[in-house]
């Protein structure tokens, strides 16, 4: 074999252990993002207690009953405003959620 080859055949073996490299690094990215998740899913960002889904309308919001959050996904506060647009003599925005934790009185 002459240099010219050795040296392309040592250039594709470089190559093709820069694209393992490059695929076992996104392999692990994705891991890690799913062990995140599977860590984090439905737990209070501000206090790690457990969230709870309730329905306000036709969004619904998770709230922590530990700390009193209310945690909104995208879209969602605008979902809101938007109900308090079609009901306007109802509740407004803050109010309702609010009341999410405003206890019965007796």
């Amino acid at each position: 074999m002459s240099n010219l080859e050795n040296e392309y055949f040592a250039r594709e073996e470089i190559e093709a252990k820069r694209r393992l490299a490059r695929q076992t690094a996104e392999a692990l990215a994705v891991q890690q993002r799913e062990a995140l998740k599977a860590q984090h899913y439905m737990h209070c960002p501000k206090c790690g207690m457990d969230l709870h889904t309730l329905d306000k309308g036709t969004v619904q919001v998770e709230a922590c009953f530990n700390c009193d959050g209310v945690w909104l996904d995208k879209g969602e506060l605008e979902a809101l405003l938007a109900q308090r647009q079609q009901h306007p003599k109802g509740l407004s925005v803050t109010e309702a959620l609010l009341g999410i934790f405003r206890r019965p009185t007796p």
